[in-house]
């Protein structure tokens, strides 16, 4: 199978384990962390591509490549990983790591050998070679950025299905505001708008020999013009020995960093009056923030309920998008964050879903919030609610991000 790398990077688990930690005497380690979800990619519809994902999270310059989810339930942090352009079909020659939280990549065919990286488990790599050792069968399989041998028996070959569950079918924005609609017409009405880079969940491609897939959006499912989105099939792959003590490093220091804003954001709220700290057009009084951590984001966030939903708005009192409305939240509080519901997810790190606190980001398809706590969401929702609480599981999601 011929197959061409090119540099991109992805969103994903959060499995921080550390290697010394586990013993070497197997290579499938099992979980001593949670593992939960997410992604990024490239590709078009007309020259079908598939990214492997590191267990990795993008960083925000590289958001507009495309984004991915996984189905473990983890978020790694950011790490260069390289995009696998496959043949027309994308799930072939595809071997999908089957163990507890990851396999040992390893130099060469022997257990003895160092290790080069980690497969989590339902990551994808592609096999190029098979070697017969005392010990077993080992496969030489390149994932990611990452290549050398794993034992056969932790990796399923050549399942299509299990591929495709394993990975996600993305369209990408391509253009400045993507119109999503109610049919596969323009002139269907739009249920939905998103701004470039965004990525949405595709559901179904019947349509798309006409141009057109259905996706999942915020308003529900709608229909999307290939000519302005690209198609992927992401996967996540496997992460590097350096790429995974990088990412562990940047983890603590983003950690360091929301420390220090939350103590500046407590100081600063100290000064200040209690009693207001805006008004919108309404004439309303809102309070200043005040606390640290994702409690008090919440808190000075849920004041805002009931005020308008605007595409590309940032106002938390005359109107704002999803992402306008984590953004600004979270901007109170000291913190600055992307415009961009794609983007948020790579701010902060990674949690998995049984971690989840109050404060937490919350990514799904085309739309991004605040976990409010006791199962809800806190977000900018549409022109007809506004901002208002949802339950957090209203759709699939695609990854948890925690910045305090």
């Amino acid at each position: 199978m011929n197959i061409k790398l090119t540099k991109a990077v992805s969103y994903t688990i959060a499995a921080c384990v550390v290697a010394s930690a586990i013993s070497l005497t197997s290579d499938a380690a099992s979980a001593t962390s949670g593992v939960s979800a997410l992604s990024s990619a490239t590709g078009v519809l007309e020259t079908t591509s598939y990214t492997a994902f590191a267990g990795v999270q993008l960083t925000v310059n590289d958001m507009l490549a495309n984004a991915t989810a996984i189905s473990t339930e983890t978020q790694l942090a950011d790490n260069g990983a390289d995009a696998v352009a496959a043949a027309d079909n994308p799930y072939a020659n595809i071997a999908i790591a089957q163990v507890d939280n990851y396999v040992y990549i390893r130099e060469t065919a022997s257990a003895e050998s160092e290790y080069v990286g980690k497969l989590y488990n339902n990551s994808a790599a592609t096999v190029s070679d098979t070697v017969e050792a005392d010990d077993g069968t080992w496969l030489l399989i390149t994932s990611g950025d990452v290549t050398g041998y794993v034992k056969s028996e932790y990796v399923v070959q050549n399942d299509e299905e299990l591929a495709k569950q394993v990975s996600k079918r993305l369209a990408t924005v391509t253009t400045t505001t993507l119109h999503v609609r109610e049919a596969a017409s323009t002139d269907s009405a739009v249920i939905d708008l998103l701004p470039i880079g965004d990525d949405l969940v595709v559901i179904d491609e019947s349509d798309a020999d006409n141009g057109w897939v259905k996706v999942t959006c915020n308003e529900g499912e709608g229909y999307v013009s290939t000519d302005y989105v690209n198609i992927s099939t992401d996967f996540t792959v496997a992460e590097s020995k350096a790429a995974e003590q990088a990412r562990i490093a940047k983890e603590e220091a983003e950690k360091k960093a929301a420390q220090e804003a939350a103590r500046k954001a407590t100081a600063a709220a100290s000064k200040s009056s209690k009693s207001s700290s805006s008004s919108g057009s309404s004439g309303k009084s809102y309070s200043a923030p005040s606390g640290s951590g994702g409690g008090s984001v919440v808190s000075y966030g849920s004041q805002f309920v009931g005020n308008p939903y605007v595409y590309g708005g940032s106002s938390l009192t005359n109107g704002t998008d999803c992402s306008g409305f984590v953004m600004s939240c979270y901007s109170a509080f000291g913190v600055s964050l992307p415009h961009s519901s794609s983007a948020l997810r790579s701010a902060g790190y990674g949690v998995s879903y049984d971690e989840m606190q109050p404060g937490d980001i919350v990514c799904y398809s085309g739309h991004v919030g605040i976990y409010a706590g006791n199962g809800t969401l806190l977000h900018a929702s549409n022109k007809r609610t506004g901002i208002t609480y949802s339950n957090v599981n209203y759709k699939k999601i695609l990854a948890i991000r925690r910045i305090f």
